[in-house]
């Protein structure tokens, strides 16, 4: 098989993949990639059939490729193909849902986990979503301060479902670990509380992992779980 011939029986092939009708010497010219005569397309594809590379299932048909037809594709698929382009787009776009997908269960991973380790709540915002995802807040409001003042149980209750966000955007935050105690936050329902907070970066998109609870928390010791959970993620 002869260059010509390889590259008439690639062409083949692939318009018989995309539409599983025999492939006939009209619609290779009329493809523009063969500047040859009818004529000739027909003599080489005559040839290919010969060499058992295609077959004719009926006698006013175009060519099918076979089993060797097929081999010989798959043997040449290294060169680009028709497909090529589509298949890369496709990936591009699967890829980054994919690592989307991956990078949004790191995070919720590290706030289960951080929630676990804490009696407070655990809360981060999570990369390609707007929303603070948190865990915890059982835990809080079963804290002396909350169960005895209803009305700042319910404050915290609706900063986290409605503000936190807006909060996180209002303060600094960096690399660091940085504190946010009582009368230092920006809402008046926060300030009988304490944040602590730092950031993270998943495939260099930056998110903030962070604990919210009392101002007699437990300072030294969510320190060091929010540095753990934070070290977990950097290494993700």
């Amino acid at each position: 098989m002869n260059d010509r011939q390889g590259k008439l029986l690639m062409a083949i092939i692939d318009q018989f993949i995309q539409t599983a009708l025999p492939v006939g010497s009209k619609r290779l010219l009329e493809s523009g990639d063969f500047p040859l005569s009818s004529a000739t397309i027909r003599h080489e594809m005559a040839a290919l059939e010969d060499m058992g590379f295609l077959e004719q299932p009926h006698v006013s048909a175009g060519r099918i490729p076979t089993a060797k037809g097929y081999r010989a594709y798959v043997q040449g698929s290294t060169q680009p193909t028709l497909h090529m382009k589509q298949v890369r787009t496709r990936f591009e776009t699967l890829r980054e849902q994919y690592f989307h997908k991956k990078d949004q269960e790191s995070a919720y991973e590290a706030v289960a986990l951080l929630s676990q380790m804490i009696p407070n709540v655990a809360f981060a915002t999570v990369p390609h979503k707007e929303r603070v995802y948190y865990l915890g807040l059982a835990n809080v409001l079963r804290q002396p301060e909350f169960q005895l003042n209803p009305l700042l149980a319910s404050g915290v209750v609706e900063m986290l479902e409605e503000r936190l966000s807006e909060l996180l955007d209002d303060i600094e935050i960096d690399d660091k670990i940085r504190y946010y105690i009582g009368a230092e936050h920006i809402l008046p329902q926060m300030q009988s509380c304490s944040l602590i907070v730092t950031d993270y970066q998943l495939r260099g998109n930056k998110g903030v992992l962070g604990i919210l609870g009392p101002m007699r928390m437990d300072y030294a010791y969510n320190t060091v779980a929010l540095e753990m959970v934070v070290d977990l993620l950097r290494r993700t």
